[in-house]
């Protein structure tokens, strides 16, 4: 029992150092007269990501302060996997924290694009175009490991999965915003891995 609770205040760890970053940068990119719209996403894919999202809190705080209420799902994982994928979350956090400070007043939660964007294509959008996905994968691969919990990972893979399926969208109003530019990048750069080979 005492394994778990450290496992929990790790988890929590995580939660605090990214939670913080995100809301630091996301209110740093926040312009007071621009309203962001989400209907350009569509509102079913929007409600299908929120509503996973939800999933992934409830269980990760069920998780953190209610273990016995998610204990059917727990799976189990050798305590040095678990250890590991904690360094490996505090490590992927810092390429993430860097997309975000990178992002800057780009910086939004849907497929929309700020009114007076600009392309990036520095810092580790110069390999990637979609790092901060990357990271998040593998830090909520991470936290399913690191919880050994089979909820908290269900939620992770629905939130990447529908990640996933929403990026050609985005990249759609990149290349209605950008135009060639955009289209040069793609070419040069990978969606979520990099390109190996020109």
């Amino acid at each position: 029992m005492a394994d778990e609770a450290s496992y929990r205040i790790a988890l929590l760890v995580i939660i605090v150092l990214l939670s913080s970053a995100t809301l630091f940068f996301r209110r740093r990119a926040g312009t007071p007269n621009e309203k962001i719209s989400h209907e350009e996403e569509g509102w079913i894919p929007y409600v299908a990501l929120h509503s996973s999202a939800w999933v992934l809190w409830l269980s990760t705080l069920a998780y953190l302060f209610v273990p016995s209420a998610i204990a059917w799902a727990s799976i189990p994982i050798p305590s040095l996997l678990r250890w590991a994928c904690f360094y490996v979350a505090i490590f992927a956090s810092i390429p993430m924290i860097w997309t975000l400070a990178t992002l800057g007043k780009n910086l939004t939660d849907t497929v929309a694009t700020r009114s007076n964007a600009f392309l990036v294509t520095s810092g580790p959008y110069r390999w990637v175009r979609h790092p901060y996905y990357s990271t998040t994968a593998i830090v909520m691969l991470s936290v399913t490991i690191l919880t050994a919990n089979g909820l908290v990972g269900f939620g992770c893979f629905l939130v990447l999965g529908l990640l996933a399926l929403r990026t050609p969208k985005e990249e759609q109003k990149l290349v209605e915003k950008f135009g060639t530019d955009y289209l040069n990048y793609k070419a040069r750069t990978g969606m979520f891995f990099p390109r190996l080979f020109q």
